[in-house]
């Protein structure tokens, strides 16, 4: 696999940093955009492992950290879900004119619910693929419930978000309370994959089935049995994911 890395603005106008994972001999037969969770990044362990199965399978695929986190600049205080889709959209935009336009958006976590909703925005992409991803925008309060209060009195609130202190402004609450994802998911015109956990102890397997049942056809769900939400116990579930998102994608790439 060759990896290079790359820069482009994101949505506040900081630079994002990005790498995109390539085959080193031969042509790729589609191009992927890969969206992570909250407050993780690009560099996780289990997104280099689904990242390295596409590209053995001939697929080329862009990761990126969104705004203020990882490698990329900005102030992750001043980010929320718009800041994220924008962010996205910038990817897509870098990866059409430095390489082909994404046919397959793919996101984890909150990533994918974000992917849901620029999807449609997005012409080049045949279909979209999720893993452990919320149904709605304001499922992701509940990891900071115990400091609502405190970010709506004081206006911002430190939080721990895997183990790791955040400040997580009011702004960012009012911001997620603007989407209807049942909505964008129930209009969806792309194909849709839903990866997701029995055991997944972050999002419940509920929002995987109201994401099924919210979605149009064609629509597939692959339960990931066992597997931790980020993927981590286990490091044949990230290749598993990554193996099956190659076979699905060929019908839409070819």
């Amino acid at each position: 696999m060759e990896t290079e890395k790359v820069e482009f603005i994101g949505a506040l106008g900081d630079i994002i940093s990005a790498k995109i994972d390539r085959p080193d001999k031969g042509d790729v037969i589609g191009w992927v955009l890969f969206a992570h969770g909250f407050s993780i990044g690009k560099d996780l362990k289990p997104i280099r492992t689904i990242s390295k199965a596409l590209v053995e399978e001939g697929y080329g695929m862009l990761r990126f950290d969104f705004t203020g986190l990882g490698a990329s600049g900005g102030d992750f205080s001043d980010t929320n879900f718009s800041t994220n889709v924008a962010d996205i959209k910038a990817a897509a935009n870098f990866l059409t004119e430095n390489c082909r336009a994404p046919c397959i958006l793919i996101g984890h976590s909150f990533g994918g619910t974000a992917m849901l909703k620029v999807a449609d925005d997005i012409p080049e992409c045949k279909a979209v693929a999720t893993i452990g991803s919320p149904c709605d925008t304001t499922h992701i309060i509940h990891q900071f419930a115990d400091k609502i209060e405190e970010i709506e009195e004081e206006g911002q609130a430190k939080v721990l978000l895997g183990g790791r202190p955040f400040i997580i402004k009011e702004q960012f609450l009012s911001d997620i309370e603007n989407y209807d994802i049942a909505s964008e998911i129930g209009n969806l015109s792309k194909a849709l994959l839903i990866f997701h956990s029995p055991q997944d102890a972050v999002v419940g397997i509920e929002n995987a089935s109201h994401i099924y049942m919210m979605a149009k056809h064609p629509k597939s769900f692959v339960s990931l049995d066992g597997a931790d939400h980020l993927l981590l116990r286990n490091a044949a579930d990230a290749d598993y994911v990554g193996r099956v998102l190659a076979a699905w994608a060929t019908r839409y790439v070819q």
